[in-house]
């Protein structure tokens, strides 16, 4: 049995006392939201991505979202208090949040981002998310996230 992995993000859960479940799929070689939540055997409703935008002002922002659907761009802006927002360009996204495409957690980015996360989550005990590497999943109450991360909820989805 293999030693387990820690990520940067559990490290920071486990300083905070924020109960957390690692999942680790980094043997199955999936990529997609759609396949994480297969591989770990989990309803994809409570599997969530971690989008990163920069509006109009130049501010960049944080968007939590359950990984089959698409952020309306439109619905982020106003969540945002921005005229509009745009998806960061991939190779722009290590320098400013420390993450690779893929891998991006709201916890433990470089700087602290305002945090939107779709309002479906309260439906949910619990919610997973990236761990900060592709292969890892961090599963939290997502009222235990916001110890580590400032958020509002927001409607962010059509």
């Amino acid at each position: 049995m293999k030693k387990q992995e820690k990520t940067n993000v559990m490290r920071l859960l486990e300083q905070h006392g924020v109960p957390y479940t690692a999942h680790d799929y980094s043997d199955s070689g999936v990529v997609s939201g759609a396949e994480v939540a297969a591989v770990l055997g989990q309803d994809p409703a409570r599997v969530f991505k971690t989008l990163v935008t920069v509006g109009r002002s130049g501010q960049h922002y944080v968007f939590v979202i359950p990984v089959l659907r698409e952020l309306n761009l439109k619905l982020a802006a106003a969540a945002a208090g921005e005229k509009s927002v745009e998806m960061v360009k991939s190779r722009e996204l290590l320098p400013l949040t420390g993450y690779i495409h893929g891998g991006c957690s709201p916890i433990g980015m470089k700087k602290l981002f305002p945090t939107f996360l779709e309002e479906s989550a309260v439906l949910y005990d619990t919610i997973l998310f990236s761990a900060g590497k592709i292969g890892w999943q961090v599963e939290t109450a997502p009222d235990a996230l916001a110890q580590l991360v400032p958020y509002q909820y927001a409607e962010l989805c059509d």
